[in-house]
């Protein structure tokens, strides 16, 4: 009897993991960054959108690469978050008063 109470416990638990772990997404955007300081300001504001667990920009390859819960946000959604913070975003364009307003160093790839 317990040995069968810890195996239906047991596949409770890994079916609930499983459920939790289709809920999340994978998705990687090439960006306009291109110093250490995009990175930082790109991985932060990102980290406060709706959904991302985790955002983190490669700037040599430009790539931010984002994990996401797909029940809270989708990959448009998320472009456009990086287009707002001023870097482009795969086809969506950097919203041009906030790429204006990103210091010298990171327009130099932009606009």
């Amino acid at each position: 009897m317990h040995k069968l109470f810890f195996i239906f416990i047991f596949l409770f638990f890994a079916n609930v993991s499983q459920i939790f772990a289709q809920s999340e997404e994978t998705l990687s955007i090439k960006t306009s960054a291109v110093c250490e300081m995009c990175k930082s300001k790109i991985e932060k504001e990102m980290s406060f959108a709706k959904g991302v667990k985790s955002a983190v920009l490669d700037v040599e390859s430009k790539a931010l690469t984002v994990v996401f819960k797909k029940d809270k946000t989708d990959a448009q959604k998320l472009r456009q978050i990086v287009a707002n913070i001023g870097y482009d975003a795969d086809d969506v364009k950097a919203n041009e008063k906030k790429y204006k307003k990103l210091p010298a160093c990171c327009q130099k790839g932009g606009m």
